[in-house]
């Protein structure tokens, strides 16, 4: 599939899997900007929709999107991976392959504040119930959690905004204990800092928008499998091993064997939910793979930088940066993620909501946005923003506080930075 080997490092495979003679190889990935294919004979369009081994109609395929769903696959060691057109689409998709109206899902409750809104709200008006624990929960209350009807486990590399760090194989060994699947928010840390897949997790997401694409041109998110859970031997997903009868009769384990959840998903959400990217998306998104690797080195030392600076001001209560050797997360961090944290900093202004305000809107080189993980510094008020539409009990939750901001910290010249966080400081 790839023209670089499996075992290349990650640079490598961020410049050349995908790439194939057929698309012109490295630096000249086509843009096919087209919403259908022609075929050479009705027998062939129909082998087609029974076996879809190449695209038929760009809602849910489309060959430009397909060479960057390869090269994230090779990124994340993973089987398969399907595009979708944000993050909050990729995580609909991952637990709609999986769950039905009466199934529920665990997930820990540091998790994004727009992915809390999908799990409580929204997919409680689709029958699934979502159950909270913490992250720091012994085993003993996390399977307690876990209910007969429960087919999954959810969690977040680096949560946003808390920033706390996922304790993947534990949450991996409860969930296959209970012989269900475990699916890790990768998109803070990126396949450069961590694989989950390593630690046991079964089903990756991300939000391409941000670190992955990293300039803030276009939104996207990526689902990938890992090929490693076994479905059949669950006992739990009749949808996989009994035929599904809107699609031919087709038995994902039987006809796709490892990538049997991603052929699904495909070939039964996207096709229904079409919310697949454009080729000009993936094309945009690919350009930002190229230089992952070295703009996440970057973003680590900047953050590094500013985070100790921060420590050092009496304006500030706390500081949250799992890189920092007091955050209670280091240890973690330095099992999963021993490159580097990310570049996003969390810190709690003394003063609370209105002294959080004072220092934002006192920033100059920095930008207020609803946005992170981009290549120019950003901040944001999660409790006023991301986090809006949470109750004073899910903030506390979430690890938020009135006065809590999150930085992003950019690839700007790091001492230009911290001169500008330090002169907002000293209007508060």
């Amino acid at each position: 599939m790839y023209p670089c080997s499996p075992n290349a490092k990650i640079e490598t495979k961020c410049l050349h899997a995908g790439y194939t003679p057929e698309n012109g190889g490295p630096g000249v990935m086509p843009i096919v900007q087209s919403t259908t294919y022609r075929f050479d004979s009705t027998e062939h369009v129909a082998a087609l929709f029974d076996m879809p081994t190449e695209p038929m109609y760009s809602r849910f395929a489309n060959p430009t999107c397909d060479a960057v769903e390869q090269k994230i696959t090779a990124m994340e060691g993973g089987v398969g991976a399907m595009l979708t057109t944000s993050g909050q689409a990729a995580s609909l998709l991952s637990v709609l392959n999986l769950c039905s109206a009466g199934d529920s899902l665990v997930s820990v409750s540091t998790i994004y504040g727009g992915t809390v809104n999908l799990f409580s709200v929204t997919l409680k008006r689709f029958g699934i119930e979502c159950i909270w624990v913490d992250p720091n929960a012994s085993e003993e209350e996390i399977e307690a959690a876990i209910q007969p009807n429960t087919r999954l486990v959810f969690g977040e590399t680096i949560a946003n905004p808390a920033l706390t760090v996922f304790d993947i194989e534990k949450f991996a060994k409860i969930a296959h204990r209970n012989h269900i699947p475990l699916i890790v928010d990768n998109t803070f840390a990126t396949p450069v800092l961590c694989r989950p897949f390593e630690f046991g997790a079964d089903i990756v997401v991300h939000s391409t928008t941000k670190y992955m694409d990293g300039h803030a041109v276009q939104g996207g998110g990526v689902i990938v499998d890992s090929g490693n859970f076994d479905w059949a031997a669950s006992g739990k997903f009749p949808d996989f091993t009994e035929p599904d009868e809107s699609y031919h009769g087709v038995v994902y384990t039987r006809d796709f064997g490892k990538m049997a959840y991603i052929i699904k998903a495909r070939m039964q959400l996207m096709r229904d939910f079409g919310c697949y990217p454009a080729a000009n998306s993936a094309f945009l998104l690919n350009l930002g793979l190229e230089t992952l690797p070295v703009r996440m080195r970057q973003y680590c030392a900047n953050a590094m930088a500013v985070a100790k600076m921060l420590k050092s001001s009496d304006k500030i209560a706390s500081v949250t940066y799992p890189g920092l050797p007091d955050d209670p997360c280091h240890a973690l961090a330095e099992k999963y993620l021993p490159d580097g944290t990310s570049g996003v900093i969390s810190i709690s202004i003394k003063g609370g909501r209105e002294a959080a305000v004072r220092f934002m809107d006192a920033l100059r080189l920095a930008s207020i946005e609803v946005h992170v993980a981009d290549i120019r510094t950003c901040v944001l008020h999660p409790a006023s923003a991301t986090h809006r539409q949470l109750t004073e009990e899910q903030l506390v939750a979430a690890g938020i506080d009135g006065g809590l901001i999150r930085i992003s910290v950019g690839l700007e010249n790091v001492e230009d930075i911290i001169a500008d966080l330090e002169q907002a400081l000293d209007k508060v």
